[in-house]
């Protein structure tokens, strides 16, 4: 891929050089020429000083054979304008958006432009950690149907297969952390001690899983 970057700020910087190690060529814009400096000497890619919204500075950017855009300047109204120039004027479909302001972040999500909004996101990291497990999952959907929860294992599901807790916790378990590795179950999967699983469930159903992770297994 070829990806365009705004901004070159800690965020930028560190998502250039990700890219790079991943084989990817890269662009990066930013205003002061001097952030560029945060790239180190080892990046290989373009530095484009201009506004990142600037058609000739996307230009010479490389964005007319760009697979992806990323805004991630610490300006809400310029990130929204850039991603909103890439997408709409270069058809750029991959854009995504930094957004301080997690009420416009949704607007902006509703209209097609995929949105990080930084403020909430490192809140709700907090939230996590803070509030007793279950209180706040690692993931919901935008429509609050569908949550991520990452749970560690209670003793009496220990030596249980799989597939018996989904049934009974109506969730499914999307991978395991085992042993410092991500498992994939299957039927025949038994849950071990010290695993911790990603639970994917319906919001509705939540309180009925923990219910069911915290009195164990029903006889069968």
């Amino acid at each position: 891929m070829h990806v365009v970057i705004m901004g070159c700020g800690r965020v930028g910087s560190t998502l250039a050089r990700s890219l790079e190690d991943r084989n990817h060529t890269v662009s990066v814009i930013d205003q002061d020429p001097d952030a560029f400096r945060r790239l180190g000497p080892a990046f290989n890619g373009d530095k484009i000083a201009g506004m990142g919204f600037d058609q000739e500075v996307l230009e010479k950017a490389g964005i007319r054979r760009a697979d992806a855009f990323a805004a991630v300047s610490s300006g809400d109204n310029s990130n929204i304008i850039a991603a909103r120039v890439a997408r709409e004027t270069f058809g750029i479909q991959q854009v995504v958006a930094r957004i301080y302001d997690p009420g416009r972040a949704e607007v902006y999500q509703r209209l097609g432009i995929t949105t990080v909004a930084t403020v909430k996101w490192t809140a709700d990291q907090v939230l996590r950690r803070l509030l007793p497990a279950g209180a706040e999952p690692d993931f919901r959907d935008m429509s609050g149907t569908i949550r991520v929860d990452q749970v560690p294992v209670p003793e009496r599901w220990i030596g249980q297969r799989t597939i018996h807790f989904q049934e009974q916790s109506r969730s499914r378990i999307a991978w395991i952390d085992r042993l410092g590795e991500g498992v994939l179950p299957t039927r025949e999967s038994v849950i071990q001690e010290g695993d911790v699983l990603h639970l994917v469930m319906r919001e509705e159903n939540a309180a009925h899983a923990y219910q069911v992770l915290k009195h164990g297994p029903e006889e069968r």
